[in-house]
């Protein structure tokens, strides 16, 4: 295309210090995507949960350096996207938007209202859409440039759960994995995500069901018939039912079976608690404990060359589309029970 291409990327954000864990989670739980309430009630609810929760979560980012990754990796994403989306237009600028800190949405909007593109692509770090994530960011997008008063004509990728990049990168860390397991040891694959309330899935949010079809794509992409592999989903907060098998519950019984487990955080492209603390220090805890074999933990895709191929061709599709909202499949790839896909006309 000719003229200014911008190219936001969101993601959930994550506390620069020590003291911005508090309001961060206040942000968090404040969302009506997170806790559907009514807004006095919602704040109230979000002031109490981030006063209870502020301890355990800053000693949770204590072990990592004091303060999230995120930034820093979504930062790295960007650059080696800029220069994979060499072409593409006369000029490309990417702009990060976080849903819970600093720089948010209405940080990104300014920035791009300075620039004046004359097309805008939203790019979500999350493969799979869900109205917690994906859909909330682009609702608080489109609030943040109708304040700045953006007028590009913009399209916006809602989910990639088997972009060939994103599975390609995937298989490829898994592979390296497998191989340094060796062939003579009983390992299942454990593929972990982030939980979701039962209620959410039941009313129709696509996230397991993409969680699904990704899994599914990087065991065919392996071309192991014989692996051992599952799902299992963490982080599970408060006493809601979530959606399972947990993946604590997943690890114990690999103990108890005797497996050993590589787990591969499928729903994460970056770094972060959740899997540095999480998974690389509660889990290997509890795994030891269980009398699992042994632990290991696939890195996440982060700057993966592959991935970064993949997200520019999905850049360069939905330019293509008419769409304003597309898959990177171009078509819907979620079951009709899953009524808040985008492809069903809820696009927020």
């Amino acid at each position: 295309m000719t003229g200014k291409l911008a190219v936001v990327l969101f993601n959930l954000g994550g506390p620069d210090s020590l003291a911005a864990v508090r309001p961060f989670l206040y942000n968090l739980f404040k969302d009506p995507a997170i806790i559907s309430l009514p807004a006095l009630m919602r704040h109230l609810v979000a002031w109490l949960i981030s006063s209870r929760r502020a301890p355990i979560a800053t000693e949770i980012y204590r072990q990592i350096g004091g303060r999230s990754p995120i930034l820093p990796a979504t930062q790295a994403q960007g650059e080696a996207l800029t220069e994979a989306l060499a072409g593409v237009a006369d000029e490309v600028k990417i702009v990060i938007a976080m849903r819970y800190w600093h720089p948010f949405s209405s940080d990104a909007a300014q920035q791009l209202a300075a620039w004046q593109p004359d097309r805008i692509v939203l790019l979500p770090l999350y493969p799979q859409y869900s109205d917690t994530t994906s859909g909330s960011s682009l609702k608080d997008w489109r609030r943040a440039a109708k304040r700045a008063g953006l007028r590009a004509p913009t399209q916006a990728l809602c989910c990639y759960p088997r972009l060939p990049g994103w599975v390609e990168a995937q298989t490829a860390l898994l592979k390296d994995a497998l191989a340094r397991v060796g062939e003579n040891n009983p390992v299942r694959v454990l593929f972990s995500a982030h939980g979701l309330p039962k209620k959410i899935v039941d009313a129709g949010d696509p996230y397991q069901k993409q969680v699904e079809i990704g899994a599914a794509a990087i065991v065919a992409a392996l071309g192991r018939p014989d692996l051992d592999w599952q799902i299992s989903y963490q982080s599970r907060v408060g006493p809601l039912e979530w959606i399972g098998p947990a993946t604590e519950t997943e690890i114990i019984r690999a103990g108890v079976e005797g497996k050993g487990l590589i787990v591969l955080p499928i729903a994460f492209v970056s770094e972060h608690s959740e899997t540095l603390v999480e998974l690389d220090i509660e889990y290997a805890h509890l795994a030891a404990e269980a009398k699992v074999p042994f632990y290991q933990r696939v890195a996440t895709v982060s700057a993966h060359p592959s991935f970064i191929a993949g997200l520019a061709l999905a850049v360069r599709q939905v330019l293509a589309a008419p769409a304003l909202i597309d898959s990177a499949e171009r078509t819907r790839i979620c079951p009709t029970a899953c009524v808040a896909c985008v492809y069903g006309g809820k696009v927020g």
